[in-house]
């Protein structure tokens, strides 16, 4: 096995979780370069249009003269993007470089550690054969060379031939700011801003921003595959342990774990973050023509080659995502292999923790000079303002009522799960929270306590004023009288809503539900 190799495997098994809690932010703006297309006119204003947001310095803008095609060869990558960006990083004192006897550099001191590639940058390295100083090793990871720009971008200061395999990312699963990192200067945490139009990473700059000052709320959408051939099962493993991440956090949680996605016409409203696997393109309530994300929304979906483009509204998953309404999510240019992903369980903990989009990220990866691309403002910070909402306490009816959930779960997570639930129903009841209530409910279910669940449903049903939140609790409800032995009052129930809704996208769902509990009936007990 290469050494390359070897070492990712070790890291991959041992790396431990930092304990340094959060210190004093180090500006982040002058930390930051952005880099863009000079024959692209799109690429070109949107540079400026980033850099006057973030109140980046002018000289952090560098632009190159590159393809503007998504897809280039290695030697393309090492003439119009890597070295000039090493001679850029030299010149402009950014690295302090020092040079052996032997003629091998190395990064001692590095002033920039997040990069903003902007649309019309190459997004894919394609193979390259008899590559110089390149030692292939044996599969599965050993003999690829194919790349994201992206992820060799991370490790542009590592002036490494070896371009075989995956590097062993130093940053996977520190629980430390790029700026008090203790590892290697070099690594640079490389972000995207693309998407299949301007206008969309526009958009997606702007939303960032505004998100951060209040921060984002919503509700988070995890669909499981409940695949465990051929060791799927681990990405089940990230999804389950978001579940409990956001629980704890008091964001309401639909968790799908089902083989099949989400369906076409599943009411799917307030997601501020979507987490799932595993269809090859963008399917399922994505597809509807109304359906939009929260602004500011984290969507990643884990499949082999989900930034295979970035430029199709339709294809893949990276591009229908942003396209949706997504600010950042998280892709593969080619095939990553599961274990070499990025862990999701790793991105949603440190978001909610307070760092950037990159830091979290890059935190969740193993591997660089390999496959991903982070797609968004890599300085996006969702949740620090949450951090401060902590930190200052007070009433826990105040706010919205996602702000509510979330201090009600954070004063009260550490109660024992039977008493936090009836102590958040009775606050829920109090403070007419219907998402909370339909949390709940769903928390309820799990437990297999039928009759409190379908009484929160109920409830939720009665506080909710949008369609589609009434349709989605309803079919928790109808699902849940099924199971408990009820399929009348479940059939009753989707019928009668049937009689009003059956225009709705959620309409065939019912109907399905409709179909199974039928088919109940003769074996319960009215």
């Amino acid at each position: 096995m290469h050494p390359r190799v070897l070492a990712l495997g070790v890291l991959f098994l041992f790396s431990p979780i930092g304990s340094n809690a959060l210190r004093a932010e180090a500006p982040l703006p002058p930390a930051t370069i952005v880099v863009f297309n000079r024959g692209v006119a799109e690429s070109v204003e949107l540079a400026k249009f980033y850099a006057q947001k973030r109140g980046i310095p002018r000289d952090h803008l560098v632009g190159l003269n590159c393809s503007p095609n998504e897809e280039i060869s290695r030697d393309e990558y090492e003439a119009t993007i890597a070295e000039p960006l090493r001679r850029v990083f030299k010149e402009r004192n950014w690295w302090t470089v020092h040079d052996s006897t032997d003629g091998r550099s190395s990064v001692t001191a590095n002033s920039i550690r997040f990069v903003a590639l902007i649309k019309g940058v190459p997004m894919k390295i394609r193979p390259a054969s008899d590559y110089p100083g390149d030692q292939p090793a044996a599969a599965p990871t050993g003999n690829h060379n194919e790349a994201s720009v992206d992820s060799e971008l991370s490790v542009l200061g590592f002036f490494s031939k070896q371009i075989s395999g995956a590097q062993p990312n130093p940053y996977f699963r520190s629980y430390r700011r790029i700026s008090e990192f203790e590892g290697p200067p070099a690594v640079l945490l490389v972000c995207r801003l693309d998407a299949p139009t301007a206008a969309t990473v526009r958009r997606m700059i702007t939303e960032a921003i505004e998100t951060e000052k209040a921060g984002l709320w919503g509700r988070a959408y995890i669909d499981g595959a409940h695949n465990t051939a051929l060791g799927l099962g681990l990405g089940d493993t990230w999804l389950a342990d978001i579940r409990e991440q956001l629980r704890k956090a008091g964001v309401p949680v639909i968790f799908d774990d089902d083989p099949a996605i989400f369906p076409d016409g599943y009411p799917m409203t307030d997601c501020a973050l979507y987490f799932g696997w595993y269809a090859s393109t963008v399917a399922g309530p994505f597809t509807q023509p109304g359906f939009q994300f929260t602004p500011g929304a984290v969507a990643v979906h884990i499949q082999s080659f989900s930034a295979n483009t970035i430029r199709s509204e339709n294809a893949n998953w990276v591009g229908p995502l942003v396209t949706k309404g997504a600010a950042a999510t998280i892709g593969n240019v080619y095939e990553p292999f599961l274990q070499l992903t990025a862990h999701l369980d790793l991105l949603s903990d440190r978001l909610l923790h307070g760092f950037t989009f990159a830091e979290s990220a890059y935190m969740s990866v193993p591997a660089l000079s390999w496959m991903s691309v982070m797609v968004g403002d890599p300085l996006y910070r969702p949740y620090a303002v949450w951090l401060q909402i902590d930190e200052k306490g007070g009433d826990e009816k105040s706010g919205s009522d996602w702000q509510a959930y979330h201090k009600f779960a954070t004063k009260n997570g550490a109660r024992p799960g039977a008493e936090f639930r009836a102590l958040a129903r009775q606050f829920a009841l109090r403070t007419r929270n219907a998402p909370m209530l339909e949390d709940v409910g769903l928390l309820e279910a799990r437990e297999g306590n039928f009759g409190p669940a379908i009484s929160c449903f109920q409830q939720a049903r009665v506080l909710y004023t949008k369609r589609d939140d009434i349709l989605r609790v309803v079919l928790h409800e109808a699902d849940v009288l099924g199971k408990q032995g009820k399929p009348k009052n479940g059939l009753d129930l989707i019928r009668s809503v049937l009689r009003i809704s059956a225009d709705a996208p959620a309409a065939a769902l019912l109907k399905k539900l409709e179909i199974e509990l039928r088919a109940l009936k003769p074996a319960a007990k009215q």
